[in-house]
């Protein structure tokens, strides 16, 4: 669904392989060769947490299958009071290349609940992706793909774990959305479009054989023209955080972190 689920994928990969990772790319600093590994892994988890100063965490490190070194990164942090105290994860980071570079962190809450995900997909030394989660589930994905920006171009929202809306920048030099997507039941319903780069959609297109069916099912027409206009089978027949392209909020959106 999400690229966390491509990275889960690549860490199996990697390390069922027994060390195939010599193949793969290879952060600048890093080492194919466990024995040459860098001192400094580049810790991610450092600018979350800040493990390294602060003796109230504890952490934990560990090898995965094929790695010949530790790996995988855990701050643990004692939470509670008395019978109550427990120890909870608040961050973890591997390195799945295994190069000796640290490229994916997701950190988490008391409850030990996801809240947000950072990784270098390319092995770059760059984050691409970023995630973010609600009550243990992808919210927002937000991706550089050009893989060299350092900021995201592409932000997907997703609704009860379906995406729900999708915003991209294809053309416009200030970085913000110039093409809104909209989804319905994991179906792409509508687009929106802006030519001239002054945050409001032009045009929208419809997805005209899913019209003709909400309208044989609903007795009501879709307009055009981003009106908000819901059928009554519940799909949505505008974006109304949209509002026609004007002013697109990015409220609730995580303020991206500069890259460490």
């Amino acid at each position: 669904m999400t690229r966390i689920v491509l990275l889960s994928a690549a860490i199996v990969s990697l390390v069922s392989c027994g060390g195939s990772h010599a193949s793969a790319t290879i952060a600048p600093g890093g080492s194919p060769e466990a024995k040459q590994w860098p001192a400094d892994d580049r810790s991610l988890c450092q600018g979350f947490v800040h493990w390294k100063t602060n003796p109230q965490f504890e952490v934990s490190e560990t090898a995965g299958p094929g790695s010949f070194k530790p790996n995988i990164r855990r701050v643990f942090k004692v939470v509670g009071e008395r019978d109550d105290r427990h120890t909870v994860v608040l961050c973890r980071e591997i390195d799945t290349n295994l190069d000796g570079i640290k490229d994916v962190v997701r950190t988490f809450n008391d409850k030990g609940e996801p809240l947000h995900e950072e990784a270098d997909t390319n092995y770059d030394g760059k984050i691409d992706d970023w995630t973010n989660f609600a009550e243990g589930r992808v919210s927002e994905e937000d991706v550089d793909t050009t893989l060299a920006a350092g900021r995201p171009n592409l932000w997907k929202f997703y609704v009860d774990g379906q995406l729900s809306r999708v915003r991209r920048n294809t053309h416009c030099p200030s970085g913000r959305p110039d093409v809104w997507e909209i989804y319905y039941k994991n179906r792409l319903e509508r687009v929106g479009s802006d030519a001239n780069c002054d945050s409001h959609v032009d045009r929208w297109d419809r997805d005209a054989q899913l019209m003709a069916q909400e309208e044989a099912q609903s007795g009501v027409e879709v307009f055009d023209g981003g009106a908000a206009v819901r059928t009554a089978s519940g799909s949505p027949a505008a974006d109304q955080s949209v509002d026609g392209g004007a002013g697109a909020s990015d409220a609730g959106r995580r303020p991206h972190r500069a890259n460490r």
